[in-house]
């Protein structure tokens, strides 16, 4: 008889509590770890005081502990290339440095689905900031601009006017706001229609389509503020019908996956797809190279078969299986976030109730940035904790899940209010 595995998920916000939750449930599971994990993440898993981008702790972790899978979570390792250097050692669900470029360059991404025929909105780069606020001069707005780099959800900007992409470039190219991320911009025409995340599992060959999600990015009811990391989501999306879902996997999701092979890259992992559904089809946004956050809080619920056989499959290159994963009800996620997010985070704040709520069969609790005290859980980066509810549908989903976040008490944090309500178009994206 095989013995039970040992699977590592490196990274500590949300979406990778929601990882370890969801393969802990699978019973071929013996014991999940996480690097480095979070303190309430300790509680149920093997926590390893391992930084996600020490790739040489990382890796004598695995040899030491007979680990059989490593689920990379975060964006910056993912980038980084720790697949790359685990992957000789250990089966890895997660692209190498190659393929992860589809994230870390909005330019790149930019060119690659140009060249594949991906749809997406028209763009250009800016390397120079006077270039750039000369363009500006001329530019019809409202107008996109993106860092082209990594920037936890943050480097976009909907610019309504010209004074405000002025300043939006400024903060960027000139005063650093975002280090190397933002000295280069891309700018992009504004789409409008209704926003999805389309996930798909692949071995490099193969995709299996994860149930679609919808999250809201801006920092206040009515996608109102600055862009954030999300402030909620739900799955799945009833814009994704059986037309819809032809036309993504044959505009979207095969040429991409043709392109990845014609560049020589072998991806392993999941493709995170931020698409704009307007009036004249749908548009590639962005792509992740790795779950999303907050999607992943929503969608890991809702699955009905193995996840660990799944990213087991994809890492081993051997994916097989029906064209979605098997999937049951719906979910809402509520961030918890800091009251000053994200621009002025102050990390003052406290949460109160939350083992009243993990106690609760309907919800589900993911920290993200939080840190446990004698006086409890102390609020210690912009998104603090997922309050999740599952139902049969979306709006028992949606009532219960704000039910619950009433139920919290504490200071120094806000929520949405408007996660999951059926959103009019928007403009953008992110």
């Amino acid at each position: 008889m095989a013995r039970p595995l040992r699977i590592l998920v490196v990274g500590s916000g949300g979406r990778e509590h929601a990882l370890a939750w969801r393969i802990a449930r699978d019973p071929e599971v013996g014991e999940v770890l996480v690097a480095p994990g979070n303190d309430a993440m300790a509680r149920h898993f093997t926590r390893l005081p391992i930084d996600a981008l020490d790739a040489r702790g990382l890796l004598d972790a695995v040899r030491a502990r007979a680990v059989d899978l490593v689920v990379i979570g975060p964006d910056a390792s993912v980038a980084a290339g720790m697949a790359d250097v685990l992957r000789d050692a250990v089966p890895v669900f997660g692209p190498g440095a190659s393929g992860a470029r589809l994230e870390s360059s909005k330019w790149f991404a930019k060119q690659f689905m140009l060249e594949a025929g991906i749809p997406t909105a028209p763009a250009a780069l800016w390397d120079d900031p006077a270039r750039a606020l000369a363009e500006l001069g001329t530019a019809r707005f409202p107008l996109v601009l993106k860092a082209d780099g990594l920037a936890a959800g943050k480097g976009v900007c909907v610019a309504q006017s010209r004074a405000e992409a002025e300043a939006f470039v400024r903060a960027l190219m000139s005063e650093g706001r975002l280090g190397e991320a933002g000295r280069r911009i891309v700018r992009e025409d504004c789409l409008v229609g209704d926003e999805m995340s389309l996930m798909f599992v692949t071995d490099g060959k193969r995709f299996r389509l994860l149930p679609a999600a919808r999250d809201y990015k801006r920092a206040f009811e009515g996608d109102q503020g600055p862009n954030t990391g999300g402030m909620g989501a739900f799955a799945p999306s009833p814009a994704l019908d059986a037309a819809l879902e032809e036309r993504l996997v044959r505009e979207v999701v095969e040429p991409t996956l043709a392109q990845l092979a014609r560049r020589g890259i072998e991806y392993r992992g999941v493709l995170y797809c931020g698409l704009m559904l307007t009036a004249a089809g749908p548009r590639v946004l962005e792509y992740n190279c790795r779950f999303g956050d907050p999607e992943s809080e929503v969608v890991m619920p809702l699955l009905d078969e193995s996840v660990t056989a799944l990213l087991m499959a994809a890492a081993g290159g051997g994916l097989e299986g029906a064209r979605r994963v098997r999937s049951s009800g719906a979910a809402v996620g509520i961030v918890v976030a800091d009251d000053g997010y994200p621009d002025a985070v102050r990390k003052t704040g406290t949460i109160e109730g939350v083992e009243a709520l993990e106690r609760d069969p309907g919800i589900l609790v993911f920290h993200a940035g939080t840190e446990r005290t004698a006086e409890g859980w102390r609020i210690m980066a912009g998104r603090a904790v997922h309050v999740v509810a599952r139902a049969d549908n979306l709006e028992t989903a949606r009532t219960a899940a704000y039910a619950a976040v009433d139920r919290l008490g504490g200071r120094g944090w806000r929520v949405r209010r408007d996660i999951a309500r059926m959103p009019a178009a928007t403009r953008g994206g992110r």
